[in-house]
């Protein structure tokens, strides 16, 4: 594979040419070709708007990034129509087991699919550079997609109604006028620093290393993490899966090291054979990374919008990185749609950033404590850790405290402005602000069948409803993962959260809750 400004190539792409004027206009600019990126430009693409996508790169990279996507990902990737190539390519699990000292037998195990007879698995384990390939054919399908790679920001100015951004190929500079711009640059955001805006939070004093290496081994699809292995004594290490025979291995290191000389090949293959044995295996990548759990103290600047890790930071511990960046966009792209139609104010976007600071605080906060665990920091706090891990062993009720990375999820926005309380009793189901349960409904699926709108699902109602608003019928699995008793209805956003239920549903509180959810104005105040 080549390298281009250091980075390995995973497929070649090739710059696209500068636009023949010096001046150009867009409803919709994304910068940044990852997977956040490509996932925004598809959703909106997907929705009937134009939309460009600057990236200086003119590659696809092959690089140790994100390889962990949650089941939330999954369905947020289906509806987006890439997910069955996915699944069908990745290493699907749903079991992860927690190990301590020397002992083979796992102090702690968990399930991520606690709630059988769902579409997707709990997780599976895919190379990021295969997700960017996929968003990337699914966007050159549509022809209001714009590609542009080899096209850099070079300085970004903010209008009332609008941003203006200056672009360099390599064969002419252009003024590219944008309605409205998102920032899916990644973590060292070049669109956030042009703006002077910046990430509050905390930067653990750690280092670990990754290895991903490939090899012929049979062990199970699962998720290992080992605390103070004899491989790597009084830290810690995880074990992956991923496909085409690679494994990635994370092994803690420290603080004080050298870093360049710890991804020497002499330096890591000691640890591999160490945890491993003697075996066969080929280097596929190594790096070094430290923890950071930050973010921007907002997501929305005008008309600029930040989503993934160009707005927020987490350990890799927990997944939490890219799946929270498609929660980020999942979020955004029916919010806009609507404003871009001038179906919805400007303020419904306001809501975005509520809900997404919402998503990355838990996120934050379990990254934080997941550290935490991992790396204590004093003789007190590895006690307590230890003692966590000795009960684990023998104690049901200590289990949940073992702390290895707690494991992306959907997040709930209990105090969503987009959400109607319930005004009535509810025993289970799924309360507004929190996203429906998949389960099996006629021939296929519920989720795949509520498309991207607004969607009313009811148990044995007979009612009607307002003009253009989609009703699905509900029985079973369906119904008893809601609690709709016979008669009652929820409303259901184009993410998938509910925004309301019913007992007893009429059409005026029906409308009433999809004014609010839409962002009626007097909702917002």
């Amino acid at each position: 594979m080549a390298n281009v400004e250091g980075i390995r190539v995973y497929r070649e792409i090739g710059a696209k040419p500068a636009p023949a004027t010096a001046e150009d206009e867009a409803r919709v600019v994304v910068v940044g070709a990852g997977p956040v990126g490509l996932a925004m430009a598809l959703d909106l693409g997907r929705r009937g708007h134009d939309v460009i996508v600057l990236t200086r790169l003119d590659f696809i990279a092959h690089a140790s990034k994100a390889i962990c996507f949650s089941k939330r990902s999954l369905d947020i990737l289906d509806r987006l129509g890439v997910a069955d190539r996915a699944i069908e390519k990745g290493v699907t699990w749903n079991t992860g087991k927690v190990f301590w000292g020397s002992d083979d037998k796992p102090v702690y195990q968990f399930d991520m699919l606690p709630v059988k007879d769902q579409k997707h698995p709990g997780f599976i384990n895919i190379q990021q550079y295969y997700i960017e390939e996929y968003l990337v054919e699914a966007c050159d399908a549509l022809p209001n997609v714009d590609l542009r790679w080899g096209h850099c920001v070079d300085a970004v100015r903010q209008r009332p109604d609008g941003v203006d951004l200056s672009v360099s190929t390599r064969d002419g500079d252009y003024l590219l006028k944008a309605e409205w711009l998102i920032a899916c640059d990644g973590s060292r955001s070049s669109i956030r620093e042009k703006l002077g805006l910046d990430f509050d939070g905390r930067v653990f004093e750690d280092n670990f290393l990754i290895a991903d290496i490939r090899m012929k081994k049979e062990m199970p699809s699962e998720r290992w993490f080992w605390f103070d292995p004899p491989f790597n004594p009084g830290r810690s290490a995880l074990m992956h899966k991923q496909p085409d025979d690679v494994w990635r291995l994370d092994f803690q290191l420290g603080w004080n090291i050298d870093r360049a000389a710890a991804t020497r090949p002499e330096n890591v293959e000691p640890f591999i054979r160490a945890m491993l044995g003697d075996i066969a295996f080929e280097r596929e990548w190594y790096s070094v990374y430290t923890f950071q759990c930050r973010r921007m103290a907002r997501f929305v600047h005008g008309h600029t919008i930040f989503a993934g890790d160009s707005a927020h930071l987490v350990s890799p511990f927990g997944a939490r990185g890219c799946n929270g960046g498609f929660a980020d966009i999942d979020n955004l792209g029916w919010k806009l749609d609507l404003v871009l139609r001038g179906e919805a104010d400007e303020t419904l976007i306001e809501t975005y950033n509520a809900e997404a600071i919402a998503t990355a605080d838990e996120n934050i906060l379990n990254s934080t404590r997941s550290t935490d665990f991992l790396t204590p920091k004093s003789e007190a706090s590895r006690a307590l850790r230890n003692a966590v891990l000795e009960l684990a062993q023998n104690h049901a009720f200590a289990r949940p405290f073992v702390n290895s990375g707690r494991l992306s999820t959907a997040v709930r926005y209990p105090e969503s402005p987009l959400s109607t309380p319930d005004e009535d009793e509810w025993d289970g189901g799924v309360a507004p602000g929190a996203p429906i349960l998949d389960s099996p409904h006629g021939d296929g699926w519920l989720l795949e069948q509520l498309g991207e709108e607004f969607v009313l699902l009811t148990h044995g109602w007979t009612g009607t409803v307002c003009s253009g608003l989609k009703c699905i019928a509900v029985e079973g699995p369906a119904a008893d993962r809601l609690a709709l008793a016979r008669g009652s209805a929820c409303l259901v956003r184009p993410d998938q959260y509910v925004a309301a239920r019913w007992h007893n549903p009429d059409p005026a509180r029906i409308e009433a809750a999809l004014l609010r959810a839409r962002g009626g104005a007097k909702w917002l105040n």
